[in-house]
């Protein structure tokens, strides 16, 4: 079977199954078992695949159909115009938290400090260590498996000598010292909210990553109480919130009395989606 058609009856079968965005889908999975790019396959559409290609395209796409993310089938994703591997042990890097890193990068200097909570596959932490110079990281996860793809990740982006892993529920410990910048991306769905969520996140992206407790708040309670013994003064925090949260985070971290400069940004669908505060 050629290319064309190929990415006909891939589309289709997707299409049959739900898929919402069945033609990309089904081209990008098409690139990568034939190790080729968008321009040729549509410049060389009579190019045949060989017997092991159409099976694993047949593979891949049986397993889209089953809505396992594409990501998850590619084993990567990219996100601030780099290249993050990805598995099922943590969440796929959004478009959206782009927003939380170009917010955090304007205020990272050389040789700052960064704490990153919650990492999973590093890609927040990893993006500022690479867009910056001489900065270091401390990432930390209570998943082991999510921290060998986030020290994966390091390794393929020449980041490893910057950048710190340690297994652990939130924070690192006092030894740790202290940071100029912290970011999290933390569990924030409510837990009744998870079930009806698409099948591709409910089914596929990690639980402890998703779930945020009975108010989707739990997380950012323990990170605005507990991050002052991490701080230097007027360092900044910068929080990935969903998009209904906004009130009560700021309200969580005015009540704490330690932070000022709060300010809240949108993503690119216009839902509130990071909370930036300085801490005093």
């Amino acid at each position: 079977m050629n290319y064309k058609d190929c990415l006909e009856n891939g589309t289709e079968n997707l299409k049959r199954a739900g898929i919402t965005e069945a033609k990309l889908d089904a081209r990008l999975l098409l690139e990568y078992v034939c190790k080729t790019d968008h321009s040729t396959l549509f410049t060389h559409p009579d190019k045949e695949l060989s017997d092991e290609e159409e099976r694993l395209y047949d593979e891949y796409i049986a397993r889209r159909i089953k809505r396992e993310p594409v990501a998850y089938i590619l084993g990567s994703m990219g996100f601030m115009g780099l290249s993050f591997d990805v598995s099922e042990a943590v969440l796929i890097p959004e478009q959206d938290t782009e927003i939380l890193v170009e917010e955090a990068l304007r205020f990272c200097e050389d040789k700052m400090r960064i704490l990153d909570l919650c990492t999973g596959s590093g890609c927040i932490a990893l993006s500022i260590l690479n867009y910056t110079n001489e900065t270091n990281a401390l990432c930390t996860d209570i998943s082991e498996d999510a921290l060998l793809v986030a020290k994966k990740n390091a390794g393929n982006l020449g980041l490893s000598e910057r950048a710190d892993f340690v297994k652990t529920d939130l924070f690192p410990g006092k030894e740790a010292g202290k940071f100029d910048i912290l970011v999290s991306n933390p569990p924030y769905i409510r837990t009744d909210v998870i079930d009806s969520l698409a099948p591709e996140v409910k089914d596929y992206e990690p639980r402890i990553a998703l779930d945020g407790s009975e108010d989707g708040l739990a997380f950012y309670k323990r990170i605005i109480e507990g991050a002052g013994e991490y701080l230097y003064s007027g360092a900044y925090i910068f929080l990935e919130i969903g998009y209904d949260q906004a009130d009560d985070v700021k309200a969580l971290l005015e009540k704490e009395g330690k932070y000022h400069d709060i300010e809240v940004f949108k993503d690119y669908g216009g839902n509130d989606r990071v909370v930036r505060a300085c801490y005093y």
